[in-house]
């Protein structure tokens, strides 16, 4: 199975659910989703009626809100409350960059000044999403290709779950399937420029390694950066997964019972 859903325009639109947690518990299904661009989205379009099936109600938008003006945001429905929570503060240019530029460690670094420069941000964003948790609706968060501020968010949730981290680096690298289709846009979108980068796109693991490296090294944990930084504690960490883990099993503390935790889709995917 593929946690992909499979949109025409847009890419790289995942379920976070299904994951197994260190202690044997399950992200729920279609609960939390992770996005590039919803401004790809039509009103009339069957990508559009596949969104609304989802049923999700709250609509995070990471951009920035030039990048809304200029390539647009999700339609406005009745059913959805939209919400700008710009996270990155310092703006570069990925198409731009030259070719001897790692990605690894270049991209782990940008993810690092997102965590230090968008606290105010990134804590609403967690709080949007313990909200919809609580309320029982599904959420979605994205950003432009739904990779960088997207995955930024996506490990830090999965993190405060409880998920442990090679399913969460593995998750990352997901984007990678997406990445022709992600390119192929950029081209289309900037016929007159030249895209310089040939990591543009690319996910490998090694920038998200990096960066929840970088914040170990910094804070001794995820839980500690957010409540250091973020302001949120383990109180809040505790309702994040009463909502959004399947309750737990009568074997899910036995010994052996979390042999096999991949993140592999067609081992963790929600169904189709």
């Amino acid at each position: 199975m593929n946690r992909h859903i499979p949109f025409a325009r847009l890419h790289n639109f995942r379920d976070l659910g299904g994951y197994t947690t260190a202690d044997g518990r399950t992200v729920r299904r279609s609960r939390l989703y992770r996005a590039d661009s919803l401004g790809k989205l039509t009103p009339g379009t069957q990508d559009w009626d596949l969104f609304l099936s989802l049923g999700i109600r709250t609509v995070v938008d990471l951009r920035y809100p030039w990048e809304i003006d200029a390539k647009g945001r999700v339609p406005e429905h009745p059913s959805l409350a939209y919400h700008n929570q710009s996270i990155e503060h310092r703006p570069y240019d990925q198409a731009a960059l030259p070719p001897s530029v790692a990605p690894g460690p270049y991209l782990a670094a940008r993810y690092a000044e997102v965590a230090e420069d968008g606290t105010k941000e990134i804590r609403e964003t967690l709080r949007l999403v313990a909200q919809a948790a609580e309320s029982d609706t599904p959420l979605v968060f994205h950003c432009a290709s739904g990779k960088d501020r997207t995955g930024l968010v996506a490990a830090l949730v999965l993190s405060l779950l409880g998920v442990p981290e090679q399913t969460i680096t593995d998750d990352f690298t997901l984007t990678e399937r997406a990445t022709p289709l992600l390119v192929a846009d950029w081209r289309a979108n900037n016929p007159d420029r030249e895209l310089m980068w040939p990591a543009y796109g690319t996910a490998p693991v090694e920038i998200m390694t990096r960066f929840l490296s970088d914040l170990r090294s910094r804070y001794g944990s995820v839980q500690s950066y957010v409540t250091q930084n973020l302001g949120l504690d383990t109180t809040f960490t505790a309702a994040l997964r009463a909502t959004l883990l399947e309750p737990a099993s009568p074997d899910s503390s036995k010994p052996g019972a979390n042999s096999t935790n991949s993140a592999c889709p067609t081992a963790a995917s929600p169904p189709d």
